[in-house]
This record gives C-alpha cells, structure tokens and sequence, in this order.
C-alpha cells in the first residue's frame, strides 16, 4: 500500500506518497522534493538521512545502511516503507520534476586522451539547451534497455553540448562502443541527475580529489567556478596508476594561471620512477592529501572517483586531517547498469 512521508520540522506541502516498492528518494524526486544523493545504488552515501517515526525495509531485500552512515542513519534511496514516516535528511528543497530532459545527441568529436579513457563530445539538437549544475551526470541508453551514468565534463554554460570522460572497461556494454564512435553517430542521454552539496558562496578552503575520469565532474565544478571568477584557496589531487592517466594537463595549466592560490598535485600509485620525473606524488590520492594537506579543519572536499578510494579518502581526511564529517562532498562511480530512470520519467 501507499504509504505518506513527511519531512520533520517541514510545512504539509513536503509531505509526499511513496508507492509499494519505491525508495524514499525516488519517491520524493518524483514528488519535486531533492534530497542529497548522487549513486542511487546504496554505495556513495550521500543521502543517509533520520528516520524520526515509523519503519523501513531494504528494496529488494537490500541492507538500508552501508559503512558511510551514522548509526542511526539509513540510506533513503534503498530503502522503501511499511508504514507512514517522518524523516530527517541531511538537507532538502523544492524542485521541478520536469526540469530533467531527454535528448537524442549526436557525437561531435571522440578523442583518445589516454590508453583507456575517451573524451566524447555529444552535440544536442540545433536550438535545445541542456540546464545542469557543475557536477551533475546524465544517464546514457546503451541499446539493450539499460542505461549508464557519466557527469558532465563541461560547465554549465557550454549548454548546446556536453562532454563525458569514459574509461574504457574490458566487456563494458557502451565504453568498449566507445573508440568505435564516428561523428554523426546518435546518443539517447537523459539529464541531469545528482545533487550537488557544493555551495557556490562559500568562501573557505576547498580540496578536489580525483582518481581517473573522476576528473570529470571536478572539472566542471572549477570551470564553472573559474567563468564566476570566484575566489578562493582550491587544491585539486588527481590520481591515476601511470603518468599518462592525468589525461588533462592543459585544463590544469589554465587553472593555475587564472588563480595564483591554486595547487596541484599530481599522485602516481604504480610507476615511482614516472611520479618522480614528472614532479608527481608516489602513492595513492589519500596518501597524498594526508602529506600535502594535513590541517582541513577550515575546509571543505570533494571527493570522486571508485567507492574504495572514496572510501579512503574520507577515512584520512577525518581522522587524520581534521575534515568535519559535514564537510565531506562525494561523487561516487560505480560500475554497471544504472539504478534506472525515476518514476515518472520512463
């Protein structure tokens, strides 16, 4: 049966009906309520959230909490009621359920930038706009039905186009199409998804890492933060195994001479000699925000790439650098078919 969620300390108009089966998250998207979140997949969790009254259980049988939560926190978007609720999330407001759009873009350019990752530029239709915030991602169809997520590489500005960072993985049903793609070729992709916890005002100290194409949406956000011309101290680590994975020097370059307070460091895991020729860090991201950023009591992260080096990450950055646990931003990539299109969106 239906059953009726409400957000605690809220006006009536936040209330919302979540369907049997449905996660709280899905449910109150489909209802024009955000909750932070951004994998869907129990994984990332950004949107563990209080529940103040009644009771959950695991969709399909999945556990409500992960490693990520406090202990009495539950992850809303695996979880679906058994009763009426109130909740508590980490933040909400309003938005407009018909804001996300579906586009049929066509390949404009396909570059190999590094052994396994392809940046792919997909122009939309003549006319149409794509509106996303830095740091968001779309959902791709692959042919058979289901669907993959990538965050946009490109600012929110460059509307008539977006730009994905795909690594190509062994057997992966869309990246191994990927160096196969001709210009001309049509994309169905779907946007924009993910809830972005950056707040554009703030003004304190901000670390980026990323491994690999987790770049992607840290690209975004800095562009975006670059055409505002906001100033503030930014530190970006970007991680990958072999020299060659830090695909994107230019963009980096151009950073560095629009903000004199702007840090790089490039982490290196696999080939120490090629880290030290390059002036690079020998080791993992965490291993390297723990030696170049040891004090971020004043600041904030955000953190993308794999579950385990997000995971990593946010595990120094708390216990050893000092990060508020509120001040922990994460976009986590997980493999695999998405969680599907919201209700309402089919």
């Amino acid at each position: 049966m239906t059953h009726r969620i409400t957000i605690a300390g809220a006006d009536a108009d936040a209330a919302f009906d979540c369907a049997p089966g449905e996660s709280v998250l899905d449910a109150a998207l489909r209802s024009g309520i955000e909750l932070p979140y951004s994998c869907r997949k129990g994984v990332c969790g950004n949107c563990a959230g209080k529940v103040a009254a009644g009771d959950v259980e695991g969709v399909g049988g999945a556990s409500t909490r992960n490693e990520t939560c406090l202990p009495d926190e539950l992850l809303f978007c695996i979880c679906t009621p058994v009763s009426d609720l109130a909740i508590e999330p980490a933040s909400w407001h309003r938005v407009d359920p018909s804001a996300r759009k579906r586009f049929q873009a066509k390949v404009f350019r396909n570059q190999l930038v590094a052994p396994d990752v392809s940046v792919l530029q997909l122009r939309l239709p003549a006319g149409q706009r794509a509106k996303f915030a830095a740091g968001q991602y779309l959902q791709l169809g692959v042919g058979d039905g289901s669907t993959r997520c990538y965050s946009m590489a490109n600012a929110p500005h460059e509307s008539d186009a977006v730009t994905l960072h795909i690594r190509h993985v062994p057997g992966g049903a869309f990246s191994a199409r990927v160096p196969g793609l001709q210009q001309g070729d049509l994309l169905d992709i779907e946007l924009p998804f993910g809830a972005v916890a950056l707040d554009p005002a703030a003004t304190r100290p901000i670390v980026f890492v990323a491994g690999g194409t987790g770049f992607a949406p840290v690209k975004s956000i800095l562009d975006d933060l670059a055409k505002k011309k906001v100033q503030r101290p930014i530190t970006l680590i970007w991680g990958a195994r072999k020299a060659d994975g830090i695909y994107l020097r230019a963009a980096v370059s151009k950073w560095q001479k629009q903000w004199t307070d702007f840090r790089f460091v490039a982490a290196i895991s696999e080939e120490t000699q090629s880290a030290d020729a390059e002036g690079a860090f020998a080791g993992r991201v965490d291993e390297a925000l723990v030696a170049h950023c040891p004090d971020l009591a004043d600041a904030e992260l955000y953190c993308c790439g794999s579950p385990g080096m997000v995971n990593a990450v946010r595990g120094v950055a708390e216990r050893q650098c000092a990060l508020a646990p509120e001040r922990f931003h994460a976009d986590v990539f997980v493999d695999g078919p998405a969680a599907g299109p919201l209700p309402g969106t089919a």
